[in-house]
């Protein structure tokens, strides 16, 4: 049949309709549809349909087999191959596959209808109308075998389809689910990442504000240490305001005290210059003059000028009759009035003196006269005397001790000295403790001035000398913040005196034998205090004395029975238990005490009221360089003290004797220089070739420089 023969056709014409092929489109989930949306659509027939109805229309219609009550003789045959076409087209079940019969006029879309009804109006006008109303169909459609088979084959192929789509879903269902897996795994890992990340991040924002937190805690500590370090501060500081000023009145205190002191001192003072004056004012009454052979008018203006110092004296004590202390300008104008007094004394006793002398020289005259003969017939008596005398010195020599004199003079000292040490043996060993710190305390005050004596400036040197004069004058004085005098214990001023003359001498001995310069402050002081307070320059002499005897001079002859230890320490040197101290330290030693002896002699305190002579001046340099050149010499000491003498002393008794100094020095070196180099070693040569030095440029220039360190006029205005 020609409408099987285009059975293979219609398929291919089916396959190739959009229905058959169904498209895949990666993209339906982006657009929210569903997977089977496409083969749930209706079916339509195919374009090449047409060319299908074509041939049908172009053969010989055949009878169909539909069942109607209008269309009954239509050929079995046309109807059959409709029905297969129709069946095959449009009558086929849907792919849901809820019928299992196929329906021929329900399915066939409007076109199918359309071009079967033309075709049917074209061939029997008469069916138009039957085909055309669908009521005019009937219900059911029979198929042919072939026709089944055809059905039959299609439904198969379409379930395998159906199972190929299932088959291809489950795969892409499973592949969407493994790549909704791995997404999810991916999502989750990216997750678990981000969260190690933000946990991350956590921490170290938690970390970097535990520093901050941290630093900033450190901080606040360190602002309040800072704080508290400033607190102490402010406290160190008031509390040292406050001990200033409890200091401050504990010294107003002092000075208050102090002011008192003095006041009373002055006024004990006062009380004692006036008591003198009026008992020197007796010495000055004419009618206690009775045995003087003064002029009358003479003693009448000495009194009456010792009446007028007596009024005003006791105007001064008027002053104080009130309950008020006598200020320094009263003592002031008594103690002028005291010295005018003592000076009309002086003036009168000179009077009395010059006419005892003028009388006692006109009877000095009269036995002149008369013993004038006898004194002509002694001479000639006396010239050979002389003569025998000069003559036994010649052969003699040089002397091995010093002159009579001296002797006596240097015992003297000794005697006062070791008598002062005896009087105040009570307070040198108490036995109590206040007196025992009352002794250190004076110790300290005499000892500390002497310490601090230097050559920074004339003002300290002032300073100095001020505080050593009040503790010598008995007034109070503060040392080691503590206030002392001297008057505080009977034996205080001997202490005193004995030991601060002890404190210069040791000073010659260590710091000017140490460093050369320093002997002129401490010997500038030293012969201020000697020329306010003789006593203490007596001390300083027999303490220079027993440590260097070489300053007499005095050689010590050694005793019978004295042991050589005891009389290496009376010759000077140091004797401990490790034994005899060395030549050089004892050499050492003399030369700071002689340099101190001869800046003392040649000094004098630039700020002293006393007129006149120094208190131990030049010529007790000549007496002692004559001495030396009179006795033997000895090996090294000589040849040293010599040396150090003149470097120190020689400048200034040059000037002071001019001629007879150089005559002196030239007697030195001729003949005194010859027995120093007879009586030195080759080991001891060094102290002599330094004098031999001294004196060949001294001759030479006929000029002995200043000594190194002599303080001038600019350093007492320092």
């Amino acid at each position: 049949m020609p409408a099987e023969n285009l059975r293979w056709d219609t398929l291919q014409a089916l396959k190739n309709s959009p229905k058959a092929n169904i498209r895949f489109d990666p993209y339906w989930s982006q657009r929210g549809e569903d997977i089977l949306a496409g083969c749930k659509d209706g079916l339509s027939l195919s374009s090449d349909s047409a060319v299908i109805l074509e041939r049908f229309s172009s053969s010989p219609l055949q009878k169909s087999c539909f069942l109607g009550s209008s269309s009954g003789d239509s050929s079995p045959g046309l109807s059959e191959e409709i029905s297969a076409s129709a069946s095959s087209t449009g009558s086929i079940p849907d792919i849901n596959g809820k019928h299992t019969t196929l329906s021929a006029a329900p399915p066939v879309r409007a076109e199918s209808e359309q071009a079967l009804s033309d075709e049917a109006r074209d061939e029997d006008p008469e069916t138009d109308s039957e085909v055309s109303s669908p009521t005019s169909l009937p219900a059911i459609s029979l198929l042919s075998p072939k026709a089944m088979e055809t059905a039959g084959h299609i439904l198969k192929f379409e379930a395998e389809q159906r199972e190929k789509a299932k088959m291809a879903l489950k795969l892409r269902q499973e592949m969407q689910e493994k790549l909704v897996a791995a997404v999810a795994s991916s999502e989750s890992e990216q997750l678990k990442r981000f969260e190690e990340f933000m946990e991350l991040k956590q921490r170290q924002e938690y970390q970097s504000m535990r520093d901050m937190m941290e630093r900033e805690t450190k901080e606040s500590i360190g602002r309040q240490e800072k704080l508290k370090e400033e607190q102490r501060y402010r406290m160190k500081i008031l509390n040292l305001r406050l001990r200033e000023a409890e200091q401050q009145r504990h010294r107003e205190a002092e000075l208050e005290r102090q002011r008192r002191t003095e006041g009373r001192e002055r006024l004990r003072n006062l009380n004692a210059i006036q008591e003198e004056i009026l008992q020197l004012n007796q010495l000055l009454d004419p009618s206690t003059q009775t045995k003087t052979e003064l002029p009358l008018a003479s003693l009448n203006s000495l009194s009456t000028r010792g009446n007028q110092l007596c009024s005003q004296v006791s105007e001064v004590v008027r002053k104080t009759a009130e309950g008020e202390f006598p200020s320094v300008e009263d003592m002031t104008v008594a103690e002028r009035a005291l010295h005018e007094m003592r000076a009309l004394i002086r003036l009168m006793q000179e009077e009395v003196a010059k006419s005892q002398e003028k009388k006692k020289k006109e009877q000095e005259q009269e036995e002149e006269r008369r013993k004038q003969v006898e004194l002509q017939a002694q001479q000639e008596a006396q010239k050979k005397a002389a003569q025998s005398a000069k003559e036994k010195a010649q052969r003699k020599g040089l002397q091995n001790s010093a002159e009579e004199s001296t002797l006596k003079w240097y015992k003297e000292l000794q005697l006062s000295a070791a008598q002062c040490a005896q009087s105040f043996e009570q307070l040198n060993s108490p036995k109590d403790a206040q007196t025992k710190k009352l002794k250190l305390e004076l110790q300290k005050a005499a000892s500390i001035p002497v310490s601090q004596i230097s050559s920074n400036s004339g003002s300290q040197l002032q300073e100095i000398f001020d505080k050593i004069d009040k503790l010598l004058s008995g007034r109070p004085v503060v040392s080691g913040g503590k206030s002392v005098s001297t008057s505080q214990h009977p034996q205080g001023l001997d202490f005193v005196s004995y030991k601060l003359a002890e404190k210069f001498v040791k000073q010659g001995e260590e710091e000017v034998a140490s460093h050369h310069e320093a002997a002129f402050p401490i010997a500038v002081v030293a012969s201020g205090v000697w020329e306010l307070h003789p006593r203490v320059g007596d001390f300083i002499l027999a303490h220079l004395h027993k440590k260097c005897p070489y300053a007499v001079p005095h050689y010590p002859p050694m005793k019978e029975g004295t042991q050589v230890e005891e009389y290496q320490r009376i010759l000077g040197y140091r004797v401990d238990d490790s034994g005899v101290e060395g030549q050089d330290s004892f050499l050492k030693r003399m030369s700071g005490m002689i340099r101190l002896y001869a800046a003392i002699i040649q000094l004098r305190w630039p700020y002293g009221s006393k007129q006149g002579a120094a208190p131990h001046g030049l010529n007790n340099g000549w007496r002692w360089l004559a001495q030396m050149l009179n006795m033997e010499p000895l090996a090294d000491i000589t040849a040293t003290l010599l040396f150090d003498f003149l470097e120190v002393c020689g400048n200034a008794l040059m000037k002071q004797y001019q001629g007879q100094f150089w005559k002196l020095i030239l007697l030195l070196k001729d003949e005194y220089f010859p027995r120093i180099e007879a009586v030195t070693s080759t080991g001891q040569m060094g102290s002599v070739i330094r004098l031999k030095q001294f004196l060949e440029t001294s001759l030479q220039s006929r000029q002995i420089s200043p000594p190194k360190g002599q303080l001038n006029a600019m350093f007492w205005r320092s």
